[in-house]
């Protein structure tokens, strides 16, 4: 079995592909040996929820796709990335207790420290952006 491997999926940014993108991530996950039955898989899977989630609500019509990447490095860490072609970067938005949306950043960079892991966000080169969520690798089929 490779050390580095990588996946990688694009989809149409429209609500029904959140679904798809967490059923990539699912079936990826699950070939490259991860137990479904850990906590760390079912965060991993909200997250990717959430980041998929987010283009889908906020690039308005401006990224018609976004693609997720899921790299591990058995030696020491899994990343997923999600790269849409807007311009604008996530923002930190005050949590307010009557607010209904506007928290997955909050609840993705959460549950990434949770894990250990860390968020960032890089350039891409059509103008847009991938957020990426690190987190540490154990070796042993878990997080």
């Amino acid at each position: 079995m490779a050390d580095l491997q990588e996946a990688s999926v694009s989809l149409p940014s429209t609500p029904a592909s959140v679904a798809a993108a967490r059923r990539h991530v699912t079936s990826v996950l699950t070939e490259w040996g991860l137990s479904e039955r850990t906590e760390a898989f079912g965060i991993v899977r909200l997250i990717v929820s959430e980041l998929t989630t987010n283009v889908v609500q906020h690039t308005f019509g401006q990224s018609p796709t976004f693609t997720v990447v899921v790299q591990l490095d058995r030696g020491e860490r899994m990343r997923i990335g999600v790269a849409d072609s807007h311009p604008c970067w996530p923002r930190r938005l005050p949590a307010a207790v009557q607010q209904d949306n506007g928290r997955g950043m909050v609840i993705i960079r959460t549950l990434t420290r949770e894990l250990g892991g860390e968020l960032t966000v890089t350039p891409a080169s059509d103008g847009g952006k991938t957020v990426w969520i690190d987190l540490p690798w154990t070796g042993s089929g878990a997080l």
